[in-house]
Formats: structure tokens, C-alpha cells, sequence
């Protein structure tokens, strides 16, 4: 029997929590060994060095970034998360009402 602290259900939320706080290493800590992230771009990125980099990285471009998750669906292993996703843009780490999305 799973443990309901290690569902998929439960993971996934630990992540979007960790993600909101901008906790890199709580994200970490959610991820396999072999995460595997693919961008609205279709860049692909793996392993938990290159995403620790790559979360702390965009952090810094969009340090107020947060998921507001509105639906969870669960199928098995599968979760799938609807929602909206939101931060503002900065280059100098100014927030700025217009670089906001």
C-alpha cells in the first residue's frame, strides 16, 4: 500500500508549495534523479544539478513567480495540475507593474 505522504498527489502538491516559496531546495527534494523538465519551448532539461541552476536562475528573472492551482486530476502515477501561473519579469530585479504577466 502507498504511503499517502509519498502519493503522486502528494508529492506534487510538496512541489507547487515549494515552488511558491521559491524554494529551490524543497523543489529538489520533490524531484528523481532523472527529472526530466520540458519548457513551452520544447528545451528539454534533466537531472537535478541542471534544474537546480535553472530554478534559482529564473527565480532571479521572475522572483515573484507563483502557481495558483485551481483543479487536480489523478490517474495512477499521472497529475495533472490546472491553474494559472503568474510574476513579473526583471532584469534589475525591480518589479515593475508592466513587466508583470
Amino acid at each position: 500500500m502507498e504511503n499517502v505522504a509519498n502519493s503522486p498527489e502528494s508529492v506534487t502538491s510538496g512541489f507547487v508549495r515549494a515552488l511558491n516559496r521559491q524554494d529551490v531546495e524543497g523543489m529538489l527534494a520533490m524531484m528523481s534523479p532523472s527529472h526530466r523538465l520540458v519548457d513551452s519551448m520544447g528545451t528539454i532539461v534533466e537531472g537535478r544539478k541542471k534544474m537546480r541552476a535553472g530554478w534559482a536562475g529564473y527565480f532571479k528573472m521572475v522572483p515573484d513567480y507563483t502557481l495558483a492551482i485551481e483543479e487536480i486530476y489523478v490517474n495512477g502515477a499521472v497529475v495533472i495540475l490546472l491553474g494559472m501561473a503568474q510574476g513579473t519579469y526583471t532584469r534589475d530585479g525591480k518589479l515593475t507593474p508592466e513587466n508583470r504577466w
